[in-house]
């Protein structure tokens, strides 16, 4: 440590925090400068970094602001920050996390160092199985509205670093400029896209939602993923009951349930009678529904289960469609697989957890364009669209290990 600066920033934080940073790529903010510009100078860069973090005169840049399409036909604001802004906020994230993950709710599942997503649906459809209802909570524009001043109490009340807490209010505080190159002062909001960003959010509700469910609902389960949350109750009058309160709740920490996305859902099976108008919900890309199951007898049955969502599954379709497959008729077949088999095989990982059957249908249409394909790349397949889906599969049943997904399509009759 150098007594001779105000903060006991080190140059090593420094460094662990960069690496981190490369680690996770990302792009440019508003200078424009990527990691690889940022690396062609490093040990200066990081220097003046250091140098200006461990003074206090580190003043965060703007935002930038990426507005990416949503499903639903909304968008999503993202803020990106420089690499070098990214790097100094690791270095205040590597100090405040440790001694936030000693408070944090055991089912708060998003980003978090141990947890993940799928420890979160796990864990909402053994509970789903246990209780008849569920309240599913959408609020309305978290990053975009959290209250600055709450989120700044809580900070308070976690560090005793006097630099933790100034250069975290200097984030909240720093502009967005828009994608029309002006800027934007805020007031509220953490923006979604900085370092920073999901560990405040976390914090945030922590107190907002999880110590308050503790507190005031202990007989209720829930799993909470940043802002994506879901309660479960016994009975109907249960969850009407908690949904109105929690409304209350979010309105007296400066947040909105969604009127319209906020719903009490019935998890219908064949042992839950009854005509209820919500049957089914979302939840991190799973849709849960009842479901035809089989047991280990073989005897099918109704089950309150999740799978791929619809959403996600557009989703997949359409990012496959962006490939232009048929149009790539300058490629061969392993070309391809090398081009896109990481994204195949994220998909299969993710939502082939639970259910992976209902992922067949989606992950044939990436098969629908490679028959496309070969109808443009080979003379004799040419306006023989059956003839070249014949030849595809056969060469899937031979040769299982050249796309992921045909392990699952066609591993068995390989």
């Amino acid at each position: 440590m150098n007594t001779a600066k105000p903060f006991p920033i080190t140059k090593r934080q420094v460094w662990e925090a960069y690496k981190r940073v490369k680690a996770n790529q990302g792009g440019a903010g508003v200078d424009g400068q990527t990691i690889q510009a940022f690396d062609e100078d490093l040990e200066n860069n990081l220097y003046k970094l250091w140098n200006r973090l461990a003074s206090g005169s580190y003043q965060p840049p703007p935002v930038k602001r990426v507005e990416i399409p949503k499903a639903d036909g909304g968008i999503r604001p993202l803020g990106i920050p420089t690499v070098a802004d990214r790097i100094a906020q690791m270095v205040v994230k590597q100090v405040l996390e440790p001694e936030l993950e000693k408070h944090f709710h055991p089912d708060s599942y998003g980003y978090r160092l141990g947890k993940s997503a799928h420890q979160a649906i796990g864990q909402a459809r053994r509970r789903c199985w246990d209780n008849d209802w569920v309240v599913d909570l959408d609020i309305k524009g978290f990053f975009d509205n959290l209250d600055q001043a709450l989120l700044m109490r809580a900070v308070r009340h976690h560090t005793q670093d006097n630099w933790v807490v100034l250069y975290i209010e200097r984030w909240l505080k720093a502009p967005v400029q828009m994608p029309d190159g002006t800027r934007q002062e805020r007031s509220k909001g953490t923006p979604q896209g900085g370092v920073i960003s999901p560990l405040l959010a976390n914090l945030y509700l922590h107190y907002a939602f999880d110590l308050w469910m503790q507190r005031t609902y202990p007989s209720i389960s829930f799993e909470r993923y940043a802002d994506d949350a879901v309660c479960h109750c016994r009975t109907q009058a249960e969850a009407e009951h908690l949904k109105d309160a929690l409304e209350r709740r979010f309105a007296d920490c400066g947040l909105e349930l969604h009127p319209e996305k906020t719903r009490i859902i019935y998890c219908k099976d064949d042992d839950r009678r009854g005509g209820y108008p919500n049957i089914g919900f979302d939840f991190l890309g799973y849709s849960f529904r009842p479901r035809r199951s089989k047991n280990r007898w073989g005897k099918y049955f109704i089950n309150f289960s999740p799978a791929v969502s619809s959403k996600a599954a557009k989703a997949i379709r359409q990012e496959v469609r962006s490939w232009n497959l048929p149009l790539r008729s300058d490629k061969a077949l392993d070309d391809l697989a090398r081009m896109f088999n990481a994204k195949i095989r994220g998909w299969i990982n993710y939502y082939g957890v639970y259910y992976k059957s209902a992922l067949y249908r989606t992950l044939r249409h990436i098969d629908r364009k490679l028959v496309l394909w070969a109808t443009r790349k080979f003379k004799r397949l040419r306006g023989h669209k059956r003839r070249a889906d014949h030849w595809l599969q056969r060469i899937a049943r031979r040769h299982t290990w050249l796309f992921p997904h045909w392990r699952l399509l066609y591993g068995q009759a390989g």
